[in-house]
């Protein structure tokens, strides 16, 4: 696979409307581009996070057979991405359709209208049921243009590319105050399945978007503020992995938070608090076995759904995301290519659907479950919701 976009430009990377989403890493969002399939597909990565828990976002292009691309998911249209977009349009043509295939993800739908903006004649595609909070706005006020969005239909067939693209819509899943939703592509001509949020895959050594800026991966590799870490491959892997029990869990079992005091007192002394170290803050103590869940999360590679969705979102409807899973699994695709963390990823469609088996009473005997006790905090979240009413409780498993 080709990987193209790595400069030493600044202004390049600058992306101006960073203060409608502030977070890392803020106004300067790097690209790296990837072909995935010669002359076919190639991602577009970024990263994304807070408190350097960074993870990759992804847009996906595909070369449609007719001429021209399709866009699955715009990241952050920066000078540097823009241009490695262009790159393909001078080779294959226009940018013809761009697809939200989200209603709920802020961090692809803030991009899609400033991304459909250098694409005049693209038309752009949305999920259904769009929804913004705290007030639900019209599209047009929020940076989509007016005349060429339109939403989704149902019938994947009634689309200007349903014959080289099927899609499944998943939801909406009412949440109370909000929805969920996930539309997954499949792209029939190179056995592909484009998906958003619903699965993913853990790989063992930090993705090379992140890699171009090794701190975050330093930050939490180190285990107290005060130490200072050689750059080496493998503090970049421990620091990787934490990263993603941070990022699925929020505070898994093998975390402990110190008391405020110390993290304070410590961050005073921190070498690195007036550069890039939060002011030194490092509220964070790793149990010294803290790799066994990371090797549990990641599974030797295994697909999987994020904790958070299993816990607080896809449990509110099982019946019809199992339907969903169960839809999409009837795809003849080889790889997934989903919007973050690993890509692209070997997969069939029986991994697909175990990826689902814990919706589900009396999963098969080989599906692979999470660690327990690293569900802890999702679960005390989950409980408070409950508690509260503001959204609808998770229902039985099917």
């Amino acid at each position: 696979m080709k990987t193209q976009g790595q400069n030493n430009n600044s202004s390049d990377y600058s992306w101006r409307f960073w203060f409608t989403l502030p977070i890392y890493p803020f106004g300067k969002r790097r690209t790296i581009r990837k072909e995935v399939i010669e002359n076919t597909i190639w991602t577009f990565d970024q990263l994304q996070g807070i408190f350097y828990v960074v993870v990759p976002i992804r847009m996906t292009v595909v070369k449609l057979e007719e001429g021209g691309l399709l866009v699955y998911a715009p990241v952050a249209p920066t000078p540097e991405c823009i241009r490695l977009v262009k790159e393909l349009v001078a080779e294959h043509g226009d940018i013809k359709y761009i697809i939200l295939p989200t209603i709920s993800g802020l961090e692809h739908k803030i991009f899609v209208g400033p991304f459909a903006r250098f694409f005049p004649y693209a038309q752009v595609f949305v999920a259904p049921k769009q929804w913004s909070f705290p007030v639900s706005l019209p599209l047009s006020w929020l940076g989509f243009p007016p005349k060429r969005t339109k939403i989704l239909p149902t019938d994947s067939s009634e689309t200007p590319f349903g014959n080289e693209f099927e899609y499944e819509i998943l939801g909406p899943i009412e949440l109370g105050s909000g929805r969920f939703a996930e539309v997954a592509f499949f792209h029939k001509r190179s056995h592909t399945l484009l998906v958003t949020d619903s699965v993913v895959s853990i790989p063992e050594c930090p993705p090379a978007i992140i890699q171009l800026d090794p701190y975050p991966l330093l930050f939490h590799a180190r285990d107290n503020a005060l130490e200072v870490l050689e750059n080496t491959e493998e503090n970049r892997r421990k620091g990787w992995q934490r990263i993603a029990l941070f990022g699925m869990y929020f505070r898994p079992s093998v975390l402990e938070i110190p008391k405020w005091g110390k993290a304070f007192r410590d961050a005073f002394k921190a070498s690195d608090r007036s550069s890039k170290g939060y002011f030194g803050l490092y509220p964070f103590r790793w149990k010294p076995d803290w790799k066994r869940s990371f090797d549990a999360l990641r599974g030797n590679g295994r697909l999987f759904v994020a904790p958070i969705l299993q816990t607080l979102i896809l449990n509110r409807a099982p019946q019809e995301t199992i339907d969903w899973a169960n839809k999409v699994a009837s795809w003849d695709f080889t790889r997934i290519i989903p919007c973050h963390l690993e890509s692209p990823i070997a997969a069939e469609p029986d991994q697909f659907r175990q990826a689902f088996a814990f919706l589900e009473k009396q999963p098969s005997s080989n599906s692979y479950c999470l660690l327990e006790e690293d569900f802890q905090l999702l679960k005390e979240i989950d409980a408070g919701l409950n508690k509260t009413g503001l959204v609808p409780p998770a229902k039985e498993k099917i």
